[in-house]
């Protein structure tokens, strides 16, 4: 417990704003040693389960019929300098390093950008807890600062920064619901081979029947999911590269002369349009490397990195190998690519472990879409949805009830819907490299304003990386009327909804900070007997006093909560102790009892703020918690903190013996108030267009405040005595 004293209230009269410890903001959790080898194994579970079963359907959705040499070989190319230029070197060397405090997808880089830009309007209740590292203008070179200067100016980059990073989430949402359904779709369809004549109902009912398993495992938590999923995704990437080592010894190892960029060039200069219209089949060779950025916040760069250059990336690189070596042989394999070119013996192992590491691909998207919805709900772009944490160890492994099962029966839908991987494969492939086409812009522009590179070295870095996304992201636009419409679609809904839950809270900020008012606009200081009066402007009525111990909701910790400042409006009155409680989330599991409590003295007599922390494994409202507050008060007054009012004793006594007055007097009224009852006082905040708005601007806020009164937690929820809650109303115009 801490306590914070005002140092003169005599001279003023103003409410005390304690300062924001450090282990208050969000921080970067760091993993070594065995920590970090256990992280990499679970994010092998999780994370390259995605990418790490494209070798099922890649080559099957490039070709449509039995491909040349040529053909076969720039393929193979293009894949092998995809995965080398996309992933290894584009994400795992550069967008990795662009977290914000340990997080990433499209939105951490947008939030990370803000810190170092003034680009974002934040809450003012919440922005002393955002840590601003702007850089000073004299520590960044020209080019930099003009790079800076515009985005801050312009309005139109702004928005159009909040479009592209609210975009990226909601195409990856749209992603949580072709990914499960192409790759378990992929791995049924499989059995094929085995029973040419099974029906394709049946190998949908198989496939939606698997995907409802796996949504019902997900309140498990990731720990344990990817701990028991990593086995799967080891064996199933090892049985690739065994069989592409086993199929480049046994049929045409020429295949390796794919290594050379020639046979990439040679694919488009041979194939034209046909060449550069294929690359959606090309491109779903690196799909999972968008959920690889999101999901950093479940594990961390070091854990991710590790588990894709030890194995994902080789084996992946044999895999697609040792298909193309096969089918140089025999060109048919390519509808099939992988069950046909298993060695004699091991298609049912292979077919068992394909349908338990589709099941597993899966996953990578879903952490990804909690991670996604967790960072824009806690940047004000969508409504609060309950978060449930899952591990005590590793703080960003997080699940979302209610998104879960609204992906799984989006994913149900789409698989009996869509019914092949093809159909799926237009659509999914689109999701994925917009994606990595915003990641790519965004990052550039962190290059320059966060890592202060020079914006010609930025430039020559970028131009071919965003080249290169926009030759697959021209070639996967063709595929729109195909199956792709519906990935835009979703997603542009998402991106509507995300804007418009953001410009109405923009406008209830603007609003309630025109309400804000100073303690002293509003109270007089106490006179010599204590009393205390509105100031003139509220009427100058004298403030009486309630029997009770009254605690008041504050959101802010650090403002005159709007819910006191009512009831005193209204009521002309407070309780005889008056307690303002501020609830801290942390971003640790639990906080040790001698941080939890702050209290700290206002410039109101028998008037204290608590700030109560809490980590999020851990319940701060309980039933007992006004004896809670209560007590931890009383200890800090009998130890001599200095939170209570000033005696109002003669000049005769020594300051010992006034010291001595004041605590007996504050423990007197406090033990007094808390006997006679205890009042849990909440603010409901209704809000209302006002008449002078436009029509256009009516109907969004009106349509905002119809999700807000819809979706707000309600207060009858909170584990305490329903009997002892006082709410107190009040309307706002926006």
């Amino acid at each position: 417990m801490a306590t914070v004293p005002v140092d003169d209230t005599e001279s003023t009269y103003s409410w005390e704003s304690p300062k924001v410890r450090e282990s208050d903001l969000k921080r970067k959790q760091v993993a070594r040693g065995w920590t970090l080898l256990w992280l990499a194994y679970q994010a092998t579970g999780v994370i390259h389960g995605d990418i790490g079963t494209s070798p099922l359907y890649v080559y099957s959705s490039t070709f449509s019929s039995n491909p040349s040499r040529e053909d076969v070989l720039g393929a193979v190319s293009l894949i092998i300098w995809t995965l080398t230029l996309m992933v290894s070197v584009k994400y795992v060397f550069i967008v990795l390093y662009a977290d914000n405090e340990g997080e990433g997808g499209t939105f951490a880089v947008y939030t990370l950008l803000s810190r170092y830009c003034q680009i974002a309007t934040a809450d003012p209740r919440t922005s002393h807890l955002t840590k601003m590292e702007r850089h000073a203008t004299n520590e960044l070179p020209h080019g930099n600062r003009g790079v800076r200067t515009f985005l801050e100016k312009s309005k139109i980059a702004r928005i159009g920064l909040q479009i592209l990073a609210v975009g990226g989430v909601s195409l990856l949402l749209a992603d949580g619901v072709l990914t499960p359904a192409q790759s378990v779709l992929g791995a049924i369809q499989g059995i094929e081979v085995a029973t040419p004549d099974i029906s394709n109902s049946v190998i949908v009912g198989v496939s939606c029947g698997i995907l409802v398993v796996l949504f019902v495992l997900q309140p498990l938590g990731i720990h344990r999911i990817s701990s028991a999923f990593a086995p799967i995704v080891i064996i199933w990437l090892l049985f690739n590269a065994a069989f592409g080592i086993y199929n480049l010894a046994l049929h045409d190892y020429t295949v390796l002369k794919a290594f050379s960029p020639y046979f990439a060039g040679d694919w488009f200069v041979r194939n034209g349009t046909t060449g550069w219209l294929n690359l959606g089949g090309i491109l779903l060779a690196f799909t999972g490397v968008e959920t690889l950025f999101a999901d950093l916040g479940a594990f961390t760069r070091g854990a991710i990195r590790l588990s894709w250059f030890a194995l994902a990336y080789p084996c992946l690189l044999l895999a697609y190998i040792g298909q193309g070596a096969y089918m140089l042989d025999d060109p048919s394999a390519w509808s099939n690519p992988f069950f046909k070119t298993v060695p004699p013996g091991m298609f049912y192992p292979s077919l068992v472990f394909a349908i338990l590491a589709a099941v597993v691909a899966s996953q990578a998207t879903i952490t990804g879409c909690f991670q996604l919805l967790t960072q824009i709900m806690s940047s004000s772009y969508f409504p609060q949805l309950r978060v449930k944490h899952t591990s005590d160890t590793f703080h960003g492994q997080v699940y979302i009830p209610v998104a879960n099962w609204i992906l799984m029966v989006g994913t149900v839908i789409v698989t009996a819907v869509y019914n092949n991987t093809t159909k799926i494969g237009h659509a999914y492939g689109a999701c994925v490299v917009l994606v990595t086409f915003i990641t790519t812009n965004m990052i550039a522009l962190v290059a320059v304003t966060v890592w202060r590179i020079h914006p010609a070295i930025v430039l020559l870095v970028w131009l071919p990386f965003v080249s290169l996304d926009g030759l697959y992201l021209s070639s996967v636009l063709t595929k729109v009327p195909d199956g792709a419409w519906f990935t835009i679609m979703l997603a542009a809904v998402l991106t509507l909804l995300f804007a418009l839950w953001r410009y109405g809270k923009e406008s209830q900020w603007a609003r309630e900070s025109q309400n804000r008012i100073q303690l002293a606009d509003l109270l007089n200081k106490p006179d010599s007997n204590g009393r205390i009066t509105f100031t003139s402007l509220y009427g100058g009525y004298e403030l009486a006093n309630i029997d009770g111990f009254g605690i008041f909701f504050d959101k802010s910790g650090c403002q005159v909560p709007e819910v006191f400042e009512e009831w005193l409006k209204k009521f002309h009155a407070q309780t005889n102790v008056g307690v303002l409680v501020h609830l801290r989330a942390l971003d640790i599991p639990r906080v040790s009892s001698d941080d939890r409590i702050e209290i700290i003295r206002t410039g109101l007599p028998n008037v204290y703020r608590v700030i109560l922390r809490h980590g999020y494994k851990e319940h701060s409202i309980t039933p007992d918690l006004a004896h809670l507050i209560y007590g931890e008060i009383r200890k800090a007054i009998l130890a001599g903190a200095n939170i209570c009012s000033d005696p109002r004793a003669s000049d005769s006594k020594t300051e010992g013996q006034m010291k001595d007055v004041a605590i007996t007097q504050c423990v007197q009224t406090l033990d007094s108030a808390f006997e006679k009852q205890h009042l849990y006082i909440v603010g409901k905040q209704h809000m209302r267009v006002s008449a002078k708005s436009n029509i256009a601007r009516r109907m969004l806020l009106e349509t905002y405040l119809w999700i807000r009164e819809n979706t707000r937690s309600k207060f009858e929820r909170w584990d305490i005595p329903i009997g002892d809650v006082v709410q107190v109303g009040f309307v706002r115009e926006i």
